[in-house]
């Protein structure tokens, strides 16, 4: 097959995809015992992990390993979902899977954290994800310290001090024609040459129309995306899209 790729021996071009109430009602009978429809889940989900791991792809790690981390956490997300509650089960999973692969490549990172420090993150990652369980949304810092019995900041640090080094490449933002890296991010405040940038790019956007800085207001500095803005301000998402690119554009040949 000319699409074929194999991890862990499974054909990704054959995985099968279910649908949203066909995950429920297997979930369903997976509740009343039925054995069967665990495993269905399982394979019905693999693009899922699949899909996941992708994000992991270039950092040295194995992809068959990967996989089968992302297995457990999904096996974890399948065995502790709440049917009762009204959300979609892969918005519940692709967190438990992230979470198992990164507790993978933390246990075998080459940085020595403390023991003390470490059983604080483990005990933080398993609260986490029992408050995710019984709420269905991320928790916040202050409710898993209160799980936990310890202070904000201690929670804080046990998660920093374990949490995987990102790459100076890797990407944070793509469109169909730039890419966004974490070196872009970063600046040297003691460049002289900063406070002129900023001052052109100002000047760049208050050139730009109303609609045009609502717009980049609302995707950049709220985060929201471009269904979202188009949904407030009452237009297109392919109408968001065009004044987003020229706005950026008329932006980039102003500096």
């Amino acid at each position: 097959m000319i699409n074929k790729v194999e991890i862990c021996g499974v054909n990704t071009a054959k995985l099968r995809v279910l649908k949203e109430s066909e995950k429920i009602e297997l979930l369903n009978r997976m509740k009343q015992g039925d054995a069967q429809a665990r495993d269905e889940l399982v394979k019905g989900n693999l693009r899922l992990v699949l899909s996941v791991i992708q994000r992991f792809v270039g950092r040295g790690e194995n992809l068959d390993d990967l996989f089968q981390v992302g297995c457990i956490g999904l096996i974890k997300a399948i065995d502790n979902f709440n049917v009762d509650l009204n959300v979609r089960f892969s918005t519940y999973a692709v967190p438990m899977i992230i979470g198992e692969i990164r507790r993978y490549l933390r246990d075998n990172n080459s940085v020595r954290v403390s023991r003390s420090l470490r059983d604080l993150a483990y005990k933080t990652m398993q609260a986490r994800e029992q408050l995710m369980g019984e709420n269905m949304r991320e928790p916040t810092v202050e409710q898993i310290a209160e799980k936990v019995g310890a202070t904000r900041e201690e929670v804080v640090m046990a998660m920093e001090a374990i949490s995987e080094p990102v790459s100076l490449y890797e990407p944070v933002y793509s469109d169909s024609e730039d890419t966004l890296y974490v070196m872009d991010q970063l600046g040297d405040k003691n460049d002289d040459a900063n406070w002129v940038d900023e001052i052109a790019l100002k000047e760049a956007i208050r050139k730009l129309e109303g609609r045009e800085k609502k717009i980049l207001y609302m995707r950049f500095f709220q985060g929201k995306t471009q269904v979202e803005v188009a949904q407030e301000i009452h237009i297109s998402q392919a109408q968001v899209s065009r004044l987003e690119k020229g706005a950026l554009d008329r932006i980039k040949g102003h500096i």
